[in-house]
């Protein structure tokens, strides 16, 4: 049952961690899914189930390892000398996400409460840094818990978009395909969200399986999370895609979709994406602090350096850097999938020999 349990809170994790990352604002599954109609879907189904065995391999890796920094388990993947260059490129993708998380904390609390995007950014940043010295375990405890509400949520707005639409669906795919594109292409895209996914979440994912000591539960856990991912963005879609009239132009679809339920539970909305943002950008600084901290930098000052570092870049704007540095990161980290695809060959083999 204990087996079975961590592997849960595995999964759970990784939806966390990914919700903050990957969907939960709704402005990341608008430009890379449900900004080419319905095609937008099948690229969502798609890019489930490869996230599933990538999410897998990597909470196996990590597993086996026993890891508490990314450097040890990259080196596996990727080899000795690609490994020193994907070292420096996952520790780019940490900094870049954790910059997106405080401006999509400061984006949300302006467009709420009308609190100044700096100041919501700010708040974030000093939460950050001081509640990531709670230590890994912790931030997965946290991570985890989350994760049943952050569903409901998304299960709640699903059902308001598609009971109240006013719009055939043929309407609205004409609506919502003017909405900014990852891509020109929707299958391309599905593959860039994937990548910059894993690649801004892989140095924590790795981390994270070396909390466990059986490398198969450690795998089905990230099968869970791979899908319940999967899933909550499927709903997601189907949310904005009815509401896609009401949602044009807006920064913060669900919190958008939300207040047009009720004002007070589109302040419950902010709460709980503050708290999502929060311990994703925990999360992903927890994984950057760790790896400064072999460079001779002590974790409190790296995770101090690098919060404050990406507080002044997140003042470019939310939606600006979810249309620049998302992409980029995902052309980018397609060389470290392929890298993981035949460090699950080698594990394999391993297995059978």
């Amino acid at each position: 049952m204990k087996s079975i349990s961590s592997s849960i809170k595995l999964g759970g994790a990784f939806i966390g961690l990914m919700a903050g990352v990957g969907f939960a604002s709704g402005q990341e599954v608008l430009q890379f899914f449900i900004s080419y109609g319905w095609p937008g879907l099948a690229g969502a189904v798609i890019a489930s189930l490869l996230m599933s065995f990538l999410v897998m391999t990597l909470y196996m890796i990590g597993s086996r390892l026993k890891t508490d920094s990314h450097d040890e388990a990259i080196n596996f993947i990727c080899g000795p000398w690609l490994g020193k260059v994907m070292d420096w490129m996952i520790t780019f993708f940490l900094f870049g996400s954790v910059v997106v998380m405080l401006a999509g904390a400061g984006s949300s609390a302006h467009q709420q409460a009308g609190v100044p995007q700096a100041l919501g950014s700010a708040i974030a940043a000093v939460l950050t840094i001081i509640i990531v010295c709670l230590g890994i375990k912790r931030v997965i405890t946290l991570l985890s818990l989350i994760t049943p509400i952050l569903a409901v949520m998304i299960v709640v707005i699903a059902i308001y978009s598609l009971s109240t639409m006013d719009k055939s669906f043929s309407e609205l795919e004409k609506i919502i395909r003017t909405e900014p594109q990852a891509t020109n292409n929707w299958f391309l895209s599905a593959l860039l969200y994937v990548s910059y996914n894993v690649a801004a979440t892989a140095a924590m994912l790795v981390v994270m399986g070396g909390t466990v000591k059986e490398s198969a539960k450690a795998g089905i856990g990230g099968v869970i999370g791979g899908l319940g991912v999967g899933l909550l963005i499927l709903v997601m879609s189907l949310a904005l895609m009815a509401k896609a009239d009401v949602i044009n132009g807006v920064e913060i679809p669900t919190l958008h979709l939300s207040n047009q339920m009720s004002r007070w539970f589109g302040s419950v909305v902010l709460v709980l994406f503050q708290i999502k943002l929060l311990l994703t950008s925990i999360g992903l600084t927890f994984a950057l602090a760790a790896r400064l901290r072999s460079y001779g930098i002590p974790f409190f000052w790296g995770a101090a350096l690098s919060v404050s570092t990406a507080y002044v870049a997140s003042l470019l704007g939310f939606v600006k850097l979810v249309g620049i540095v998302y992409p980029a990161m995902g052309y980018m980290g397609s060389v470290l999938i392929v890298c993981i695809v035949f460090a699950w060959v080698r594990i394999w083999r391993q297995r059978e020999d």
